[in-house]
């Protein structure tokens, strides 16, 4: 009886078939390709993850640039709602001292309530705040409010109706002015001329 050979499915011969060409396919192209070329990828690829790092580095700085620029400009205007409370309580001191009569001006408790006044002007001028400059500038609608126009330069401020105030460089509360129309002289002048038509 002749005994058959048959190899079993996984055998180390069976291998070599179909499956060894595909590897054989792959080992040839890694070693077609040349050194040059795979020094050219290889420094594309460095390129661009370099590239990509320096990107990630300056994002992350400008990250940190902002979030220290917002830190400051927190702990600067941080008092901005206190001092937007305390300035209707210097307008009520102000109208209180160019409302007395001269002779009481001169009282001792008087100079007290004027002490504690210069206090607190003082107190904020610390804190950064200044007044908006307004009598006799140009009307600017970021600094100044108008309420009401008069004779006067045109678009120039007349008259400071309420103070405004500035934080550093930003507006607590606008001027309320009075502004300029242009002369009542002017306007006759105009009215006088005749129109063509």
């Amino acid at each position: 009886m002749e005994k058959e050979t048959t190899q079993p499915a996984d055998s180390p011969d069976s291998s070599e078939g179909p499956s060894a060409e595909p590897q054989e396919a792959a080992t040839s192209a890694t070693q077609e390709m040349t050194i040059e070329e795979r020094v050219a990828k290889a420094e594309e690829e460095t390129k661009r993850y370099l590239d990509n790092w320096r990107r990630a580095e300056a994002d992350l700085q400008n990250f940190k640039r902002r979030s220290e620029q917002e830190r400051a400009d927190s702990s600067r205007y941080a008092s901005t709602s206190l001092i937007i409370n305390l300035l209707p309580i210097v307008d009520d001191f102000e109208r209180a001292f160019g409302s007395l009569d001269a002779h009481i001006a001169g009282m001792t408790w008087f100079d007290g309530v004027h002490l504690i006044y210069r206090k607190l002007i003082a107190l904020l001028e610390s804190a950064g705040v200044k007044p908006i400059k307004t009598e006799g500038e140009t009307f600017d609608p970021q600094f100044h409010e108008a309420v009401a126009h008069a004779d006067g330069e045109e678009n120039k401020v007349i008259s400071e109706v309420q103070r405004g105030y500035l934080l550093h460089d930003r507006v607590l509360r606008p001027a309320m002015v009075v502004v300029g129309k242009g002369s009542s002289g002017e306007e006759k002048e105009s009215e006088g001329e005749p129109t063509n038509g």
